[in-house]
């Protein structure tokens, strides 16, 4: 099995553990938070500065990719990895989330998907077996099934016939899906409905997958409703494998994934608000381009250690956005993505201690409160 997780520690008060994910290009460590490379590129940052943050193992997209420069090109150029010159593990989400969310410009069939490129127009047909055949070229460590993303709100109808083309379209990528050196993850769907989440969980784990994404989460419903669906989801899924919580990274929703038995997340908000010079601090969300920074010469988060607080104010990276350098969105960059996984590195100890609502209590009374 190209890619296994082996669980070392439970937390005593949560389902939270750590654990050591297997894969070709290296062992990490979980729970795990994954920068999103959409593009073949963490946005602004070299693959060496991504490192340099902690990050590990980065997702890349396969719509995108498919779109331009072509899987085939990056077959050609020796796959993913040797493209883009990372030496760590990579997860090739399926497009299925970007495919659905385009609306009006997409048909969905039981064979497949057809959509019109938001680039220029032009027409593709994704098929589970075509979805494979793309990622097997990317070439990533871990690769997922092409699935269908019932949106919120939707009624239980909708949510259920998605769910099982949801599983249909897994059985079709499993058997299309022959590369040794890649795992297919299958993706648990089901909204909101905790019967259906069960459903499918059930479903795909006849299927055997080496590991499991939730998908259809983080697409505009409470929080609450989210926690509420992993509660109930998380004890049902096999212990020996990975569960990853797909689209999820604001630091409140990391701690409550983890403590819910989540392992592996990823999302844009770190990158996309960093490009529209907004931060995250010790004390909450901070909007450094705003006028009240113009003369402040502290740096982003006083309590960080990151190369733009250490050597950068403030005052001088609100001037940098404002004069639309991209020094600017780089130094606000560097530092989220270092905030991320320094809080994963602070989950992973306090579970190590035992201690995980403990600190989810210490660091939500200054975050949220800032």
């Amino acid at each position: 099995m190209p890619v296994k997780i082996i669980i070392e520690k439970e937390e005593k008060h949560t389902r939270a553990r750590l654990g050591k994910l297997y894969t070709p290009h290296g062992v990490v460590e979980t729970p795990i938070f994954m920068p999103v490379g959409t593009q073949a590129t963490v946005k602004t940052m070299t693959p060496e500065e991504v490192w340099e943050t902690g990050g590990r193992l980065i997702l890349s997209n396969t719509y995108h990719l498919y779109l331009r420069p072509g899987h085939d090109l990056i077959r050609e150029a020796g796959g993913l990895h040797r493209f883009m010159n990372w030496h760590g593990p990579i997860l090739t989400d399926s497009g299925g989330f970007q495919v659905f969310s385009l609306g009006p410009l997409r048909t969905i069939t039981e064979e497949g998907v057809e959509f019109r490129s938001h680039i220029d127009g032009s027409k593709h047909f994704f098929t589970p077996e075509k979805v494979m055949e793309i990622e097997q070229a990317l070439g990533a460590d871990i690769a997922m099934v092409f699935d269908e993303c019932a949106p919120y709100p939707c009624d239980r109808e909708y949510a259920l016939a998605a769910l099982e083309r949801t599983t249909r379209w897994a059985a079709r990528c499993q058997k299309a899906h022959h590369r040794k050196d890649q795992a297919l993850f299958g993706i648990i769907q089901g909204g909101v409905f905790n019967d259906l989440r069960a459903r499918s969980a059930r479903e795909l784990m006849e299927l055997d997958f080496p590991g499991y994404g939730i998908g259809g989460l983080s697409v505009g419903e409470p929080k609450e409703l989210m926690y509420d669906v992993l509660d109930h989801l998380i004890p049902l899924l096999p212990k020996d494998k990975p569960r990853y919580l797909m689209g999820v990274g604001s630091p409140d929703c990391l701690i409550e994934g983890v403590i819910r038995g989540v392992d592996m997340f990823d999302c844009v908000l770190p990158t996309r608000i960093a490009r529209n010079g907004a931060v995250f601090t010790h004390k909450g969300r901070l909007t450094v381009r705003n006028a009240e920074y113009a003369k402040d010469f502290r740096p982003l988060d006083e309590q960080c250690d990151c190369y733009t607080c250490r050597n950068y104010s403030r005052a001088y990276i609100r001037h940098l956005i404002k004069a639309d350098e991209v020094l600017g969105i780089r130094l606000t960059t560097i530092h989220n993505l270092h905030f991320i996984q320094r809080l994963m590195d602070k989950i992973k100890e306090a579970i190590r201690q035992d201690r995980l609502l403990e600190y989810r209590a210490e660091f939500l009374s200054h975050f949220q409160a800032g």
